[in-house]
């Protein structure tokens, strides 16, 4: 009786270190994501904003180089550049010191501009009519135009 036993604990043993041993390592999900950097390029786009008819120069040095992604240069106030693939315009006025929304916007002074107090916030892309635009990938050569205001279609094709 004791040799069954012994004999059954020795298979036993032996099953749990073929099945210890034996198993593959297979790596981990997290091991398994291999994480990508983003993709380099470089392109630029250009932007305007108009408040009540006025322009919105950037040239202050508070608006430049905050994003290695994309950013603005002093010689070139009003565009930007790209150097990462899939910028949002949203992702790149967040670099910006003020706020946009699709309903406000407010200056890096503290200026309000928001739609239904004397005006509304009219966004355009590459010409067109485009409330969306905040969330549209900057491309190359890409043009928009944010504008508050009560401006009629000439006033907004001379601001383009």
């Amino acid at each position: 009786m004791r040799k069954i036993i012994a004999i059954i604990i020795v298979i036993v043993i032996s099953g749990f270190g073929y099945l210890f041993f034996s198993k593959k390592s297979t790596p981990s999900p997290q091991q398994n994501k291999v994480e990508k950097q983003p993709e380099r390029v470089s392109y630029d786009a250009s932007f305007a904003i108009f408040t009540n008819g006025i322009f919105r120069d950037f040239s202050a040095s508070m608006y430049h180089n905050l994003s290695p992604h994309a950013y603005i240069q002093s010689g070139e106030p009003n565009k930007v550049q790209v150097r990462k693939k899939g910028v949002t315009w949203n992702d790149f006025f967040k670099t910006l010191p003020f706020k946009l929304t699709k309903e406000c916007l407010t200056t890096g002074l503290g200026e309000t501009f928001c739609t239904g107090q004397g005006g509304s916030l009219k966004f355009y892309l590459n010409g067109e009519r485009n409330d969306n635009v905040l969330d549209e990938v900057i491309h190359s050569g890409d043009s928009i135009l944010i504008s508050f205001g009560n401006e009629n279609e000439a006033q907004i094709k001379e601001q383009m």
